[in-house]
């Protein structure tokens, strides 16, 4: 199979299920930021981080091309089949930010993002996992969009603040914490 089939040279793309739409389409941005942030997240994972937070990283972008698949779906073809994002994945953030949240210190600031570029990487990731859900939030507006991909994505978004938080304490990292000019 070439991966190329031309079909997409009239800016026009396929849903899942048939349907064409222009390339600039909120459903297509929608899944095209999630896709943006799934390759972010797999810079994260080749930097040096724990192996633990690697492998939740790799079930992160196993969700996120579940949720991909989803956002893809054509709305009006009910009743296809397609992985799903369940209570259960949602729990796996909770569970692992609740897990940070014991390591780190009392949050009583805002944080600037940087510190090394593990750090910054995670940083990026959540802006753009913000955008995606952003972006997923207007699509449930005026279309079908399963509630749990945008709860998944903004526990997501929060999983990676602290993420970020994580790594520079384990990289000796003072927090940049932001003290307003008053």
């Amino acid at each position: 199979m070439k991966i190329y089939t031309k079909t997409g040279d009239k800016g026009l793309t396929s849903l899942i299920g048939g349907s064409r739409v222009p390339k600039y389409h909120i459903r297509i941005e929608s899944y095209g930021t999630v896709d943006e942030l799934n390759s972010y997240l797999g810079l994260i994972a080749c930097q040096d981080i724990l192996q633990h937070d690697k492998q939740i990283i790799k079930q992160i972008q196993d969700r996120l091309f579940t949720i991909g698949a989803s956002l893809a779906a054509d709305p009006d073809k009910p009743g296809m089949v397609l992985p799903d994002i369940k209570q259960e994945d949602i729990g796996l953030l909770e569970n692992e930010m609740d897990a940070m949240e014991r390591l780190l210190p009392a949050l009583k600031h805002f944080i600037l993002p940087g510190g090394s570029n593990d750090v910054s990487y995670c940083h990026i990731a959540r802006c753009i996992c913000r955008r995606a859900e952003r972006i997923t939030v207007q699509l449930a507006e005026e279309s079908s969009v399963d509630e749990k991909v945008i709860v998944y994505l903004n526990r997501l978004s929060d999983y990676l603040f602290m993420l970020a938080r994580k790594t520079g304490q384990e990289q000796h990292l003072e927090e940049n914490k932001w003290i307003p000019r008053l």
